[in-house]
């Protein structure tokens, strides 16, 4: 059975028990404790924390998941990927533990014919919590299992928890035995409370079904928390793997070798010569790479690109592992270009985005590719420097601080560094490195609670949601309404008013403010009441359904239970429209200029401004930059009228609505805002223009990189963007006057003035180093001696290599040839060190080597050099060492240290 009729089977099997399908979310969630989707009953956190009213009491996915915590045992054993699609059934109050397990049991020995998925019975072993006497009698009652086919486990492996205070619940789950093969025989009713490692190959758990029933007050560890009492409302939340029963319906080893991810491992036996299952270092490396160029896929296909900070630098270490290990298997041509297709074809069946979307997630990663190879490239140049400082100091282990900066700071997996040290003849400090890596970890696991702190801060406002019920929003309708004050909040924490000149939160019964979302800035305007007023700083929604006003007393004392004026800045809110409209009409010239894969990555807009991300991976030329402004400026004189209407998600989809990356969506009502029809449609709750000549004017002033693979443009809308033309015009006027010439002459005039000035600066350049060169006799004059050796060395600061040749060869010329010489010289033209030393006939009689002097000194630099013994010459990386470097030659000799 294939993956995808055991994904429809799943579905089939609840919608027929009344439950709704509801799509898979994005891997990207805006859950500041989450960097991506890694379980399936994410997407309906809201429902079970009881921040949002199902629409549905009961529900099935198939959603897509990340998890990166296991990514070093990816490919080591037969259960550990990146991705994986999680089926899951929930019920929101609704059915409790006898209807989740007569479902999942019903669904698992089913008999294919009648659209199960028919696993043997003799082979299935349920698993309870140990103290869940209720789950054990339920499982005997469904299943007529007896008593010693029942699993007892502890807290750690059947409570399931969110981590933090709030709902939790005893688990069972389904183990599958799958024979001696996989592991050693077992009295499964005598193990506990925790499954034995060697055992869990073996007893493979498919299926987790959570019963939702307690409230936690307290949660220190996964074995370690306190129950409050029971939740008002009682849940289910089951989580099946899709891999690990594909494993079982297509009898295979392990997740790697199913359907939808063997051809990947397939085309890498075609790129590499190997075969799969010969050896069983080059198997991890196979998986590893069909893992993660699955994972990889569908990360940018979701919005991801790569990076150095949290999800860019997770999609970057699984390409980086990707093509490191097909490096690893033989291939050094780009591989992505042969694999992802492979990928695509399989799991573009079921998420069909990747065909639509297909020329920018390769695009994407492509350039990851290359750019890695690049990176190779330069760490290993960066690597041989430190080896050769290692061994010339006569040590035999690379630091563990370099081992990490070759990781941290340039992408070199470690593995990578383990077997160039081997080749090299070194070992590598592991131990320190390991530390390092520790100490990092450490600083991300830090971040991670101060993340998870965030989400009790929201229980003031949920609080007040509960008491006084939703916000009645109403920027659309109107700039002005008489609202009552609900609550008043400082630091906080709940208080009763405010008094002149303190910062606080109020929450009113009705609200003409916009509160910031969809990179729409927050409105600005007052709040009056008898005998004050209140400037409103910020507005957000905390917690769905309320609106919370920052505010700032201006004058009076805000007292409880008020009637308030709430007055949103009329001229504020036109430039808001204004600038929202007019980042719309960028996205859409971007489009039309560059292509449908130049898609908005994010945006923020605030009056008069506006900033749009998108997603491409090289700059923009100034002819792209104009026509996008011309476009966008075309469009402005069309009038085009803008408009919006409610749809469901779909419809949208249907309709050519583009949606943004990390986005979540109301599956069942969407506003589409279009801009002259088709041109322009976006899924947006912003607020617009009602025609597009009313956003005045769009004036693009830059254009620039915002990490791998994302450009941003930014420009002015609006009257701002009239007076930073009128700016512009005001600076070319004074240099028009100041330079003599007509406004249209003023280019033509200031490149002649550069192109004098490059050339005089050029000639001071030739005069400096001519004098440099006539100085020869005096450096040869000034050779100092050094244990014999008359030594003439110099840093010429501007001087390239080929003056610096002329010079070292010059002096060397002049020093007295009866006695051993050497001349050295460093220019540091360009930046970039360059350095020749020259040998004369009695010092290469006395064993002096040109050869090895320049070595001594582009060690030092950073770079490589070599030659003979009487010139040799040589460049680096680090100007700003060329006095060290000369040192170090002076050094050497003075040490009398063997020359050749």
């Amino acid at each position: 059975m294939d993956s995808a009729d055991i994904r429809r089977r799943f579905v089939a099997h609840f919608e027929a028990a009344g439950h709704t399908a509801v799509p898979s979310a994005s891997l990207l969630v805006p859950d500041p404790n989450l960097l991506f989707v890694n379980a399936g009953m994410v997407p309906f956190k809201p429902y079970f924390l009881g921040q949002e009213t199902p629409p549905w009491p009961r529900a099935t996915s198939v959603q897509k998941c990340v998890r990166t915590p296991d990514i070093e045992d990816v490919g080591k054993t037969t259960r550990h990927g990146t991705f994986f699609e999680m089926c899951g059934n929930f019920s929101f109050g609704d059915y409790f533990k006898q209807g989740a397990i007569e479902l999942a049991w019903d669904l698992v020995t089913k008999p294919l014919a009648d659209g199960g998925w028919g696993l043997e019975e003799s082979r299935l072993h349920p698993s309870v919590y140990e103290d869940d006497a209720e789950a054990v009698e339920l499982w005997r009652k469904v299943t007529g299992l007896p008593d010693h086919r029942i699993v007892r486990l502890g807290r750690k492996e059947n409570y399931w928890s969110m981590g933090v205070p709030g709902p939790g619940g005893p688990c069972s789950e389904i183990l599958y035995d799958r024979g001696p093969a996989y592991g050693p025989d077992a009295d499964l009713s005598t193990i506990g409370p925790d499954m034995p490692t060697e055992l869990e190959d073996r007893f493979l758990e498919i299926w987790n079904l959570v019963f939702m029933q307690d409230e936690l007050s307290a949660v220190r560890s996964k074995s370690d928390f306190d129950i409050a009492g029971p939740l008002p409302q009682r849940n289910i939340d089951t989580g099946m793997g899709l891999e690990r029963v594909a494993l079982l319906l297509q009898d295979k080893p392990n997740m790697y070798e199913t359907d939808v991810v063997f051809p990947v491992i397939q085309r890498v036996e075609e790129l590499t010569g190997r075969r799969y299952g010969a050896d069983p270092g080059d198997d991890v490396r196979f998986r590893v790479v069909a893992d993660h160029v699955r994972s990889s896929m569908m990360l940018i296909g979701d919005g991801v690109t790569p990076g150095n900070e949290s999800r860019g630098y997770v999609l970057r270490r699984l390409l980086r592992r990707a093509v490191r290990s097909v490096r690893l298997l033989g291939y050094e041509e780009p591989a992505l270009p042969e694999l992802f297709p492979v990928s695509r074809d399989k799991m573009g069946e079921t998420y069909g985005e990747l065909l639509t979307d297909w020329d920018r997630i390769s695009t994407v990663a492509y350039a990851e590719e290359d750019a890695f190879r690049q990176t190779l490239r330069t760490g290993t140049t960066i690597f041989d420097t430190a080896a050769t400082r290692v061994k010339d100091s006569g040590g035999s282990t690379l630091p563990g601080d370099q081992a990490f900066a070759l990781h941290d700071t340039y992408g070199f997996p470690i593995d990578l560094t383990l077997e160039m040290a081997a080749e090299a003849g070194l070992e590598v400090d592991e131990a320190g490195f390991r530390s390092l890596m520790a100490e990092q970890r450490d600083r991300a696991k830090a971040d991670a609670r101060s993340r998870k702190g965030q989400h009790a801060d929201t229980g003031a406002y949920r609080g007040i949601l509960t008491e006084h019920g939703p916000t009645e929003w109403l920027a659309y309708e109107t700039l002005e309404t008489e609202s009552r004050l609900q609550a008043v909040l400082s630091g906080g924490r709940p208080v009763t008013s405010l008094a002149a000149g303190e910062v606080g939160e109020v929450v009113l019964d009705r609200t003409p403010f916009y509160a910031e979302s969809g990179g729409q800035a927050a409105d600005a305007g007052t709040i009056d009441f008898a005998g004050g007023t209140l400037e409103v700083l910020d507005v957000q929604r905390p917690v769905k359904g309320l609106v919370v006003h920052q505010v700032r007393v201006v004058d009076g004392e805000l007292p409880p239970g008020a009637v308030l004026h709430a007055r949103v800045d009329p001229e504020w809110r036109t430039g808001a429209r204004q600038a929202h409209s007019g980042t719309h009409v960028v996205h859409a010239a971007l489009r039309e200029v560059l292509g449908p894969q130049a898609l908005q990555a994010g945006s923020y807009n605030r009056p008069g401004y506006l900033r749009l991300d998108f997603g491409w991976t090289g700059g923009l030329s100034p002819a792209q930059v104009h026509d996008v402004e011309e476009v966008a400026n075309r469009a402005l004189r069309a009038d085009l009228p803008v408009g919006w209407q409610y749809m469901t998600l779909p419809e949208a989809k249907e309709w050519g609505a583009l949606a943004l990356f990390g986005e979540t969506y109301d599956v069942g009502q969407v506003r589409v805002v279009e801009i002259g029809g088709p041109w322009s449609r976006e899924l947006c709750g912003g607020t617009h223009v009602d025609h597009s000549s009313q956003i005045g004017t769009i004036v693009v002033t830059g254009e620039s990189s915002v990490g791998s693979g994302n450009r941003r443009i930014e420009a002015f809308t609006g009257v701002e963007g009239f007076a930073y033309l009128a700016r512009e015009r005001d600076v070319v006027g004074e240099l028009s006057t100041l330079l003599k010439t007509r406004p249209d002459d003023l280019v033509g005039r200031v490149s002649d003035l550069v192109e004098r000035l490059r050339s005089a600066e050029k000639e001071i350049e030739k005069a400096r180093v001519a004098q440099l060169l006539a100085s020869a006799g005096d450096l040869a004059a000034a050779a100092e001696d050094l244990d014999g050796v008359a030594l003439a060395g110099q840093v010429v600061a501007g001087a390239g290599g080929g003056d610096v040749r002329t010079l070292a060869l010059d002096v060397r010329a002049r020093l007295a040839q009866e006695r051993p010489g050497a001349a050295v010289v460093i220019g540091t033209g360009g930046g970039k060190p360059s350095v020749v030393v020259a040998v004369n006939d009695a010092g290469r009689a006395a064993g002096l080597s040109a050869n090895t002097l320049v070595r001594v000194a582009v060690q030092v630099l950073g770079g490589k050099g070599g030659g003979k013994d009487d010139v040799a010459q040589g460049g680096g990386s680090d100007a700003s060492k060329a006095d060290e470097a000369l040192r170090a030659v002076r050094d050497h000799l003075a040490q009398g240290r063997p020359t050749a």
